[in-house]
């Protein structure tokens, strides 16, 4: 019962840590401060951090070797994923450098973000999975010794340093306990993990009740019904039962599952009204691909038409015309020499190409000039 007494005479202060327990926290601190979404599944020991990508929960288990940060942790996920930082063969343990090569120098909560940032990059596809469920036992791979349980109890940190085990638990204070015949045991509320409060999934924080040092309650009690309750645990359950604190838990959990219906059933009030605005987005979803398709479109005009008004083009359509204006020319004075045409007919028609082959020459040095001066697609003032 020195654990349900603290302030008796057996009880001391709890033993300095030493310098791997010291980094051990500090890892464990740097990891909380990194990530506020971080649910404590066995204190010191486990963590599960979970994040969405492609409309996918998917769940980080982080767990700590008892020499971590001497052994580097094993980080795996779940459900099983098929991504190149993670194995092949199973899907779950993350084989990352990031993990194989952690030191006594890493920082915990950077390597986690390193690996969810490397996941929201490239995000990993789901595998298929047997029955739902976080199976907790795929996480502790071959050849590791299991790590000791430890329970969460409704009692304050500083209540003794050992915790009482759930029935049917294996302990290492004595040997397996049937499992206790009492009914109010399923009537408890779910196990809240020590501390002023707790980080769910979602972020919502819980404030838990103050716990005194001592209670009250048994001062009034006799040595007799303090000896009954040591020795019958039906009896020790009735008194925890009966504490308000475990009262204003169970209080609490009713009071948030009542605003979790509501809040279900408001959202499924409001499901015809997003279905409506889910149909118009994709309406205008659907309008924005054929007016960017017609955009495209008009910009390949507009580039070809650009491309066949440039000064460049418009140069080489000149040379090309002032050289066929020059060989007319010259094929007129041919026919002339050879005595195909008279002198009248040679005169008028060979002065008129020689004319139009000058003036294009002409215009054609001209827009040389201006491209030299403004380039190819000058601007209008």
């Amino acid at each position: 019962m020195n654990w349900l007494f603290p302030l008796s005479k057996g009880s001391g202060p709890l033993p300095p840590l030493n310098s791997l327990q010291q980094q051990r926290q500090r890892q464990i601190e740097s990891l909380k401060a990194a990530h506020p979404s971080l649910a404590e599944i066995q204190k010191d020991v486990e963590y599960r951090i979970p994040f969405t990508v492609n409309n996918s929960t998917i769940s980080v288990n982080i767990l700590l070797p008892p020499q971590f940060p001497q052994e580097k942790p094993v980080v795996s996920v779940y459900p099983p994923v098929g991504h190149h930082l993670v194995d092949s063969n199973n899907g779950t343990m993350i084989t990352s450098p990031l993990i194989t090569n952690f030191g006594m120098h890493s920082d915990l909560g950077k390597v986690i973000q390193s690996l969810l940032d490397e996941f929201w990059k490239s995000p990993p596809a789901l595998m298929s999975t047997g029955p739902a469920g976080f199976p907790y036992s795929m996480y502790k791979p071959s050849g590791m010794a299991p790590y000791p349980t430890q329970a969460f109890h409704y009692g304050p940190r500083h209540m003794g340093p050992t915790p009482m085990p759930h029935p049917g638990v294996d302990s290492a204070h004595g040997p397996p306990r049937a499992p206790a015949p009492y009914g109010l045991i399923t009537d408890l509320p779910l196990p809240v993990p020590t501390g002023d409060s707790q980080a769910g999934l979602n972020g919502h924080m819980y404030k838990m009740p103050e716990i005194p040092e001592s209670f009250p309650e048994l001062c009034d009690m006799n040595l007799t019904q303090l000896s009954d309750m040591s020795e019958n645990e039906d009896v020790l359950l009735e008194f925890f039962v009966s504490l308000p604190q475990l009262k204003q838990i169970t209080t609490d959990k009713e009071e948030l599952v009542t605003s979790i219906v509501d809040m279900a059933k408001k959202n499924l009030q409001m499901e015809p009204q997003l279905e409506r605005k889910r149909e118009e987005m994709l309406y205008k979803y659907e309008q924005l691909t054929q007016m960017k398709s017609a955009f495209e479109t008009k910009m390949q005009r507009q580039h070809e038409l650009s491309e066949s008004c440039s000064l460049s083009t418009l140069q080489a359509r000149l040379k090309v015309a002032a050289h066929q204006a020059e060989e007319e020319s010259e094929e007129t004075a041919e026919n002339f020499l050879e005595g195909r045409t008279d002198i009248d007919e040679f005169l008028t028609s060979f002065m008129e190409k020689r004319t139009l082959c000058h003036s294009r020459r002409a215009k054609e040095e001209k827009l040389q000039q201006s491209i030299n001066t403004h380039g190819q697609f000058p601007t209008s003032h």
